[in-house]
């Protein structure tokens, strides 16, 4: 059977799959990124995961796979396959495509940043499928950005396009890791949550999943904490909508866990901010954590349809 690998690496985990030409999960496999080891000891964890679902392909299937996917955290130079930073990871100016082709007996591989990979997944199979505009959006340690358009992902010019994470929502706020104060994520997301709702309730160990917890209950601190990110939040993709004018937002990660907790109030904040831009439906992600794997699966298989037969 002919198929694919996809791997999404993370900072903590890496999760991998052979994958079917109609984007059926042939086989599914975890493994720790083993991040406290250092950026070379990862880089070979990847090359040997990535060699072993090579082998479980030909051993169930008779056949090795026909190419391999890859999504990774930080700043991607997806058209040279290089992993040019990652600041979680500790690597830089890694020739990752190369490296996995050289692995994998030559095989072709596409490299994609990990949130505009989990992007393409939800917009082609998930949350934005049928959406020709979309802007998917995961709200997690950070926040980042994927942009739709018509069955692909805008990278930008330098591969920096989507990251609404930094747009100042607050001028002279926070300060943000970007050298920045004030920008989006230092306000609205999980991480941000979690920092705010310690605060408030005295409790150190307190996260944005109890703060979502307290406001479901009642809790007039937790429902401030919660209203001042959903409302930076909002002016976030009020900003995004004027510029992209999608037909989808597609919230994921994990503050979109909530659910209405979180879905019902932004889109009436939103709403409340819109004037003459066109209100596209607001929706949760589909996926979940297995967008980035799915989304690698994807770059697979349009890399092999874009190679010019021999």
């Amino acid at each position: 059977m002919k198929h694919v690998i996809a791997l999404d690496v993370g900072g903590t985990g890496m999760k991998a799959a052979l994958v079917a030409h109609d984007g059926t999960l042939l086989h599914e496999a975890r493994r720790a990124t083993g991040r406290e080891r250092g950026p070379e000891a990862v880089v070979e964890t990847i090359l040997d995961f990535a060699a072993e679902l090579l082998d479980t392909g030909r051993d169930r299937f008779g056949r090795a796979a026909s190419a391999a996917g890859v999504a990774v955290p930080g700043i991607v130079d997806a058209d040279h396959g290089i992993a040019v930073y990652a600041a979680n990871l500790g690597w830089r100016d890694v020739p990752m495509r190369a490296l996995l082709s050289g692995r994998l007996g030559g095989i072709p591989v596409a490299l994609g940043h990990d949130v505009r990979t989990g992007g393409l997944a939800e917009g082609r199979i998930g949350a934005g499928r049928g959406a020709d505009r979309f802007l998917f959006v995961p709200l997690g340690t950070g926040i980042a950005g994927a942009i739709g358009i018509v069955g692909r992902i805008e990278a930008g010019a330098h591969g920096y396009a989507g990251e609404i994470g930094h747009i100042v929502v607050r001028p002279g706020g926070p300060a943000c890791g970007c050298g920045q104060r004030g920008c989006l994520e230092t306000l609205a997301s999980a991480s941000a949550v979690s920092r705010a709702w310690a605060a408030a309730s005295g409790d150190p160990e307190a996260d944005a999943a109890d703060c979502a917890k307290a406001v479901a209950s009642g809790d007039a601190r937790a429902r401030e904490v919660w209203l001042a990110a959903v409302g930076a939040l909002a002016d976030g993709l009020v900003t995004a909508i004027t510029l992209l004018d999608p037909h989808t937002l597609i919230i994921g990660g994990g503050l979109a866990e909530a659910g209405e907790t979180l879905f019902t109030p932004l889109r009436a904040a939103v709403e409340e901010r819109v004037t003459f831009q066109r209100l596209p439906h607001i929706v949760p992600a589909a996926l979940g954590d297995t967008a980035g794997c799915l989304g690698a699966g994807l770059l697979a298989w349009d890399l092999l349809a874009t190679e010019v037969p021999a």
